[in-house]
């Protein structure tokens, strides 16, 4: 199908449509990483880690839809441990010994944002300055590299977009439409990604939130790969029903603040 019966066909904007929405969705993750992570340097480099970042995940998209043929290969079984889990509703393992190389990027890519969130809790906790990174003497959390932070993103980056390209080909053939969602879904990241990070950093529970929530994704992603599938609707409606109380918290906060200020001011 042409560009032009592409256009005129209402059933390829219908799953453009619904692809940008599940790409906006599957992107959240991606965007808070990056983030958290860009929040960490120097703030002269943060806008910029931002932008590469997100351009790096539009790349390896687009790149990965050229190579859509070798992307469906990943989901053909590499090997089987051949283990015997306890039995399922028919009889068979309650999870999947066979893996393939979608499963073992799912599980690398968990295991390493169980790893950071980790991290960078240890150092919500108690800051200190380890290999890569450098202390900030004014706020007292530890700084990264510039370096080391990309290639942390690029690693997350490939890891999303993997699963972001998987579910695009579960939506529709057409390769054109895969590439406008991308492009549209990354452009609206690249919007959103410098208010998000300044109002992460302008209040610091919502970076233990944050990190929470990574945690949270670190696991359903080593989950997937074990063949245990979480719905997605189930992991956001626990993130958006936490940001609505943490909501709640801050309006509490920012009104018992304005009394006191209120308060000093009328003595």
């Amino acid at each position: 199908m042409d560009i032009i019966a592409l256009l005129s066909d209402p059933s390829a904007w219908a799953a453009l449509v619904t692809l940008v929405v599940l790409e906006i969705v599957l992107g959240i993750d991606n965007l808070v990483f990056i983030a958290i992570l860009s929040n960490k340097l120097p703030e002269h480099q943060q806008a910029k880690a931002r932008r590469i970042g997100l351009m790096l995940a539009l790349v390896m998209r687009i790149a990965l839809l050229m190579l859509i043929g070798w992307i469906v290969t990943l989901q053909t079984p590499l090997f089987d441990l051949g283990i015997s889990g306890a039995p399922g509703e028919h009889g068979q393992p309650s999870f999947e010994t066979a893996f393939s190389g979608r499963d073992l990027i799912l599980v690398a890519g968990g295991l390493f944002l169980l790893w950071k969130a980790t991290k960078e809790i240890h150092h919500s906790m108690d800051p200190e300055g380890e290999s890569g990174e450098l202390l900030d003497q004014d706020k007292g959390v530890a700084q990264m590299a510039f370096g080391a932070a990309i290639a942390q993103i690029i690693a997350l980056d490939l890891v999303f977009s993997i699963d972001s390209i998987l579910t695009a080909v579960g939506m529709t053939d057409h390769v054109p439409i895969m590439v406008t969602a991308v492009i549209i879904t990354v452009g609206l990241m690249l919007v959103a990604a410098n208010p998000l990070a300044r109002f992460i950093e302008k209040n610091p529970t919502l970076v233990m939130l944050a990190l929470a929530f990574l945690v949270m994704i670190g696991l359903v992603l080593i989950a997937d790969g074990f063949g245990f599938h979480v719905p997605k609707g189930y992991v956001y409606a626990a993130m958006g029903f936490s940001v609505a109380v943490e909501g709640l918290n801050m309006i509490k906060r920012n009104a018992r603040t304005q009394r006191v200020s209120n308060g000093r001011a009328a003595e």
